[in-house]
């Protein structure tokens, strides 16, 4: 079991959580959720002893064995994608080293082999024997086929890196799981395959994610850090949208019949507080009113950014056709027309394959075979998923948008921002310094006004927090223009897409369908 009792987190004045006491038991999986900056990566610091709270205690038994998924990729260049995934759990590589180590005593007596019979024993209860073979699974589960397995981590792709670590994370059946957003850069196949992991899972999980499906599916309980505290929910993350809506609305309708009861009070006495026949009447009613509290709502950390993409232009029928393009090593010859009223999910094995395609269709790379042309009605808006030749310039934010905007007043471009939740002096910040997220919000800023009928987006949802991608899926539900995107967020796929492309090295699988459609007939063709 792992507790934490009145614990508290503060950073010079600011207060990110204050006396929490929680009990995280074993086969529950909790969903951490709040604002970007929040604290939820930091209460997981905390949980693993990282970091040290401000107050507080964290308690766990020291039997139990927690596995943390890693973000450094580069800890552990020197060693293969299988000793990596061993690597997670260390007692099993040490007992083995020292049984090895025992028996190249060349003196070894009787006293020795008791003593590795004991650590035999002990290493095959920890599943020693069955380790590799093990690590192996999970990595082939992941995707991390054999001819990979044993190639030095310096050496495998940043995509295979994280698997990688992921794996070493839940190599071993640990007692306690915590993992910081598991499923960035993950492909749907492994997606899949971590939350059908997670639901089986015996033990304690916690998690970080800012995946509403997979929390959806995984979470049995939500912790939702904001108000300056930590609020356990029973349930999925869809309950505890459900249930904290319900709970600030009763709150604030409780608020509401309490402030028309104060009115009427206050009317009754000042109107009656000198008549004598009804000064009883008043004296009560004054008595009732000094009892009246209104319960004090605090502001929400989250904020939602205003995201509406429209446009100006009607786009004509025919958008875009494609014959026979190509990319050696990358896009296979690629035949398809794509028209009005199609928002299509573009799926690969590998994210480079998509952003090339992406940069083909706007000019910045030239593929080697075919031809591709866009419709005459045609403006495209293009999101890259690497945005920062965009943010070199040292300028401030107002500056920043000002070319992309017909109106070049101040005001104007400042509402624009506030939309982006940029108000006030937010709006100077030097473009420098920005966040990934505040990146990707003004990028949206810049498409918005731009205002194209097509728009090409690279993952979009990279470096968002919920509040931002619940409102980025909704601008995309409603976007009446074509959008061609690929993107690791199960619920944005499921809710926008209305056709899939999904592209391999040689072939190309193309079906009008829902992105859940697609995932099922992709497993029955073994396909994933």
């Amino acid at each position: 079991m792992l507790e934490v009792g009145n614990v508290s987190l503060q950073f010079g004045g600011r207060v990110l959580f204050k006396d929490v006491s929680l009990s995280f038991l074993k086969g529950n999986c909790y969903g951490i959720i709040g604002a970007n900056g929040a604290g939820k990566s930091t209460f997981l610091k905390i949980l693993s002893g990282e970091i040290e709270p401000t107050a507080g205690e964290v308690f766990r038994d020291k039997k139990e064995r927690m596995s943390i998924l890693k973000q450094d990729q580069n800890a552990f260049n020197t060693y293969s994608a299988v000793d990596t995934v061993m690597l997670g759990f260390p007692k099993i590589k040490q007992l083995r080293a020292e049984l090895d180590a025992l028996y190249a005593k060349p003196d070894f007596d009787e006293k020795d082999g008791i003593k590795a019979a004991d650590m035999e024993s002990e290493y095959a209860e920890l599943g020693g024997y069955e380790s590799e073979a093990n690590a192996r699974s999970l990595l082939n589960a992941l995707g991390i086929k054999e001819h990979k397995q044993d190639v030095l981590m310096k050496d495998l792709d940043s995509k295979l890196k994280v698997k990688v670590l992921l794996a070493q994370a839940l190599f071993g059946n640990p007692d306690i799981l915590i993992l910081d957003e598991p499923t960035n850069n993950l492909d749907a196949v492994a997606s899949h395959w971590l939350e059908n992991f997670l639901f089986n899972f015996e033990n304690t999980v916690i998690i970080v994610s800012h995946d509403r499906h997979f929390l959806n599916k995984v979470c049995t309980r939500i912790l939702d850090v904001d108000y300056g505290k930590i609020s356990m929910f029973v349930g999925n993350y869809d309950f505890w949208y459900e249930s904290s809506q319900l709970v600030l609305k009763q709150s604030k309708d409780e608020n509401a019949k309490k402030e028309n009861r104060m009115k009427e009070l206050q009317e009754f006495i000042a109107r009656f507080s000198a008549n004598a026949s009804k000064s009883k009447q008043a004296t009560s009613r004054k008595k009732e009113l000094e009892k009246i509290t209104l319960e004090d709502l605090k502001p929400s950390s989250r904020r939602y950014p205003f995201i509406d993409f429209k446009f100006e232009k009607d786009l004509g029928q025919d958008v875009l056709s494609l014959q026979a393009l190509k990319k050696k090593q990358l896009i296979p010859s690629l035949s398809l027309s794509i028209h009005r009223g199609e928002k299509i999910a573009i799926l690969s094995d590998s994210s480079q394959r998509i952003t090339t395609l992406f940069e083909i269709l706007m000019g910045t790379k030239t593929q080697d075979e075919g031809t591709f042309k866009w419709g005459i009605t045609v403006t495209p808006t293009y999101l890259p998923q690497d945005n920062s030749e965009f943010f070199k310039e040292r300028m401030h934010l107002v500056d920043w948008l000002r070319p992309y905007s017909k109106d070049q007043t101040e005001s104007y471009l400042r509402g624009w921002l506030g939309r982006m939740l940029f108000s006030g002096e937010e709006a100077l910040k030097p473009v420098t310094v920005l966040s990934g997220g505040e990146k990707v919000r003004c990028m949206f800023a810049r498409m918005m006004l731009t205002a194209g009928n097509v728009l090409l987006m690279d993952e979009p949802t990279n470096h968002l927090d919920l509040e931002a991608i619940t409102a980025l899926n909704k601008g995309m539900i409603q976007y009446k223009g074509v959008i061609l995107f690929t993107s690791h967020d199960h619920e944005l796929l499921a809710t926008v897409a209305n056709r899939i492309i999904y592209l391999t090295e040689d072939k190309v699988y193309d079906k009008r369908m829902t992105y859940d459609e697609f995932i099922d007939w992709a497993e029955q063709e073994g396909i994933f």
